[in-house]
């Protein structure tokens, strides 16, 4: 599985070089502020659209498909690029976000994005027709690994999964960089901005070898990276026990 950690980290440049070097990156279109370090320093990188952030202002439409489609063509012909997330909306319709995917140029390699309240056929007509489709969030589905999430997620991998527990095709986790989610699901590759986030909260680190920013990075990144996610779905038994505990010690703590 590939982790994607999003950018950009803080600190200072040298912090984010460390975090980021033999790694694979996200930038965002809304802050490409450490674009240059992921081109130079990543093994890899993926461009998002900045929906999240749109949507998180209140805005209903993706405000700059044009100028989004540029800066991905023009990165695109760099050698580590991988794909871009094509534009969506996160509460927007089918209807709505199947216009953004009919926009998108063949040429460019995108991804499109499954929103949880979604209509399950989407996903399946979506894994039918790409080679990568990213999961995730939507209406009623905010919170990362509430009893509704786990309970969506489990009807979208019997949907998207075949009698043996293997994806349709290759499934990327939107924010899902939390091994207690990766771990249970057969992703090939996810993203977070936990490296990002949680590297800057230095008293969690009491009684570590971690000082700078950039070391509370690393430190983060290993962690996530020391583990794999699932190799097929299990759709029954073993891992529905497993979901209930996570979501139990979730309510606990």
């Amino acid at each position: 599985m590939i982790k994607y950690h999003g950018t950009p980290i803080g600190g200072s440049k040298t912090d984010a070089v460390q975090a980021l070097t033999g790694r694979f990156g996200l930038v965002p279109y809304s802050r490409p502020d450490q674009l240059n370090i992921v081109l130079q320093y990543c093994k890899g990188f993926v461009l998002d659209n900045g929906a999240f952030s749109d949507w998180r202002k209140g805005y209903t439409e993706y405000r700059d498909y044009n100028g989004y489609t540029a800066w991905v063509e023009k990165l695109q012909e760099h050698p580590r690029f991988h794909w871009a997330i094509i534009p969506d909306h996160i509460a927007g319709t089918e209807a709505q976000n199947n216009a953004y995917l009919k926009r998108w140029p063949a040429h460019l390699k995108g991804v499109p994005v499954y929103h949880m309240h979604q209509p399950l056929e989407r996903l399946l007509w979506l894994a039918q027709n790409y080679e990568i489709v990213a999961l995730g969030g939507g209406n009623g589905y905010e919170v990362l690994k509430s009893r509704a999430w786990w309970q969506r997620i489990r009807e979208m991998m019997d949907i998207v999964c075949d009698e043996f527990g293997r994806p349709l095709c290759q499934l990327h986790g939107l924010r899902m960089l939390d091994p207690k989610v990766f771990s249970l699901l057969p992703l090939a590759s996810g993203d977070s901005t936990n490296v990002a986030r949680n590297s800057g909260q230095a008293a969690r680190f009491a009684g570590t070898t971690a000082t700078t920013r950039g070391e509370r990075a690393c430190l983060i990144a290993d962690r996530i990276e020391a583990l794999d996610s699932a190799r097929y779905w299990r759709r029954e038994g073993r891992q529905t026990s497993l979901l209930d505990s996570f979501y139990n010690v979730a309510q606990a703590a």
